[in-house]
């Protein structure tokens, strides 16, 4: 009898790259892209959605909704899972504020996601610019502001300055489990992340937190539960659990594609931990359809917190 063969791991660049499973494939809406477009372009704004490369970005642009994305388009953290520049960073434009603002505007928007490169080289990491931001926009349209802020390497008077705008969410990304960190989140901290939301919890009861994890990257279900846990032990309401899509060959390789039935059984275990808002799929992105998920919360002031208005999931 013959020997089997020999099983050969494909290098992950080669991994990486290997056809896109079917639940990864849908028709790319293209109707209202160019009118997102043109604000974008005409406002001399950025946005994650292209930065990031984010898959989402035709179906949002042809919505007319788009992620704005301040403090320039140069990040000062060499992240091995973000198609963001990285280098020399340019000075902060004064008049930014005020363009995103009417970027709302003619967008037409009632929920505005306000994001940001990572400033280290800031003293106060881009903080004031964010609180800037939230006011001018609230000022201008009246919109529901939810900002996605860096970690402003754990300054609390930075966080604190944010906090001070009232944004209708404060939401920061835990992106993936404490082991992956050092190859994910370089010059990131796990422990960092979770004080960042715990300090907003404190400080805010009643502004909502929220916080967003890829999966893909090698990490375990029971490591994704665990890190579910570590966030609601510091109060965070919303979590959104998406598929890591490698943007560049340069760029962390996928480990593995995450089947939708997965993703479902981890998002019922999320809200058993009991996350107000859980949404849970292959194409779930921090901001994807923020405002439908913001929406299904209602304030109340009773006991400082935050309740369910009307449904426990979000399905996208």
């Amino acid at each position: 009898m013959t020997s089997a063969l020999p099983i050969v791991e494909s290098p992950p660049a080669v991994r990486s790259r290997r056809r896109l499973p079917p639940w990864l494939k849908r028709p790319l809406p293209q109707a209202g892209m160019a009118f997102t477009s043109g604000v974008i372009s005409d406002l001399r704004l950025e946005t994650v959605c292209e930065s990031a490369k984010c898959p989402n970005r035709t179906e949002c642009w042809s919505q007319r909704t788009a992620t704005f994305m301040i403090l320039g388009n140069v990040c000062t953290r060499p992240c091995g899972f973000c198609s963001v520049p990285k280098g020399k960073t340019e000075p902060l434009e004064l008049d930014e504020p005020a363009r995103v603002a009417e970027a709302a505007a003619r967008l037409g928007l009632a929920h505005v996601v306000i994001t940001s490169v990572t400033r280290d080289d800031l003293a106060d990491g881009g903080a004031d610019h964010f609180y800037r931001c939230v006011l001018a926009v609230r000022e201008r349209t009246g919109a529901a502001v939810e900002v996605l802020t860096p970690d402003f390497l754990g300054d609390i008077a930075a966080i604190d300055r944010v906090i001070e705008a009232e944004p209708d969410v404060f939401n920061h990304n835990t992106e993936t489990v404490p082991r992956l960190y050092t190859r994910v989140r370089r010059n990131a901290e796990y422990a960092r992340t979770l004080d960042l939301l715990a300090r907003v919890k404190r400080r805010a009861p009643h502004i909502p937190t929220k916080s967003g994890l890829m999966l893909g990257l090698g990490e375990t279900e029971e490591e994704v539960l665990d890190v579910c846990g570590d966030l609601r032990s510091v109060g965070c309401d919303m979590i959104t659990i998406g598929q890591y899509l490698q943007p560049t060959p340069a760029h962390l390789p996928v480990e593995r594609y995450v089947p939708p039935e997965e993703f479902d059984e981890i998002g019922y275990r999320a809200r058993r931990l009991g996350f107000a808002m859980v949404a849970s799929g292959p194409f779930v992105r921090s901001s994807y359809h923020a405002g439908e998920m913001a929406a299904e919360l209602a304030p109340s002031r009773e006991d400082g917190g935050w309740r369910m208005a009307k449904k426990t999931n979000v399905e996208y």
